[in-house]
């Protein structure tokens, strides 16, 4: 079985303006908040094989930070700037075409996509938060296969509910998926 953890960027600093979206870096609460998610991803004791990564300034930084708390080596990032922005079918057509080799994939992006995807593979959710994680497992050993048939929720966590699944935001999924 697989498992598929969809990271949003930390909380991005607005600050200036005459910065493009695509290269405003993370906020002073971004700094703090992305570190902290990382340690409970490792306190999860989760081996992860790789880390996609959307190439926009405050995705790769929480990406990097993510890798060095993981005590993940940046090759083993991968950056993409088709993921800035995605949509959910271009992020899921990015998941499938990962190496089946991989076990257990981080992909660090972008709203409104993370959410659009978290439903489409089954799970009711309003919105990912800043820093946000998300985790689901498959149900088969190749990558392809990613769909809400044959995939189940796992957990979440968001700053403002550290360490509790996420029990701050309502998530439900139907019992079609769930009970695979």
């Amino acid at each position: 079985m697989k498992k598929i953890i969809l990271i949003r960027h930390a909380k991005s600093d607005w600050d200036n303006p005459s910065l493009s979206d695509y290269d405003r870096p993370l906020a002073a609460r971004g700094l703090e908040d992305a570190p902290k998610m990382a340690a409970l991803l490792k306190n999860r004791a989760i081996k992860v094989d790789g880390i996609l990564s959307s190439t926009a300034k405050r995705a790769k930084q929480t990406a990097e930070i993510t890798a060095k708390v993981l005590g993940i080596s940046d090759t083993h990032i991968q950056w993409d700037r088709s993921l800035y922005h995605a949509s959910a079918a271009h992020l899921l057509a990015v998941i499938q075409a990962q190496s089946a080799q991989l076990q257990t994939l981080i992909l660090v992006g972008h709203n409104p996509g993370l959410t659009e995807l978290i439903v489409d593979l089954g799970v009711n959710l309003d919105n990912l938060p800043t820093a946000g994680q998300f985790a689901f497992t498959m149900l088969s050993d190749d990558w392809k296969d990613l769909s809400a048939t044959n995939c189940s929720f796992d957990w979440w966590d968001s700053p403002k509910k550290p360490g509790t699944a996420g029990s701050s935001i309502k998530v439900s999924q139907p019992s079609k998926a769930s009970s695979l």
